[in-house]
């Protein structure tokens, strides 16, 4: 339920930091513990286990599929997690309720804006419901008005699912909406 802003200068390595926090690389120094489990000690097929039940990850550009439907994008994630697809559907629906973007359900990616399908990203993120959300950068691409919805979102769902939410960031302006530095 608390929200972390990691911040630093470009090159600092903020999003390698995170990408070890995520698992998606093992650090040569140091112990990732999630929810208990050292990552460390892991096999990869284990690690992938962990990170797919226990991790939400937020990347800088929404990397949407480009055929699928906004609801599509988070069905598949719990496709992949085995979930039962009437199950899937009526998350997908929900979180993206939860955004803001109950209307776009439907919606491709190129029928979206830059705020929506980052929107889109915070849900696909959450159909997992994990214990932590990464998040790399998340306003880079969007103008200020923009920006300042998205990390409102960010702090209004790490409240409201109760998870651990870092967010990578350069952007000292909008760390006053998350609860440490």
């Amino acid at each position: 339920g608390e929200m972390l802003s990691l911040i630093g200068p470009s090159g600092s390595g903020k999003s390698s930091l995170l990408a070890a926090a995520a698992t998606l690389i093992r650090p040569t120094h140091g112990l990732v513990i999630i929810d208990g489990t050292t990552a460390s000690d892991l096999n990869d097929k284990e690690m992938t286990t962990l990170r797919r039940e226990t991790v939400g990850i937020i990347f800088q550009q929404p990397n949407l599929l480009a055929s699928l439907t906004s609801a599509e994008q988070l069905m598949v994630s719990d496709h992949l997690r085995g979930k039962p697809l009437k199950e899937a559907k009526a998350r997908a629906l929900e979180l993206l309720d939860v955004v803001g973007l109950a209307d776009s359900a439907k919606k491709r990616p190129h029928q979206l804006s830059g705020g929506q399908r980052q929107r889109v990203n915070i849900a696909r993120a959450l159909m997992g419901q994990p214990k932590v959300v990464l998040v790399d950068e998340p306003t880079a691409a969007l103008d200020h008005e923009r920006s300042e919805s998205i990390v409102r979102l960010l702090a209004q769902v790490t409240r409201e699912f109760a998870v651990a939410t870092v967010m990578v960031t350069h952007d000292t302006e909008f760390i006053s909406l998350t609860d440490a530095v």
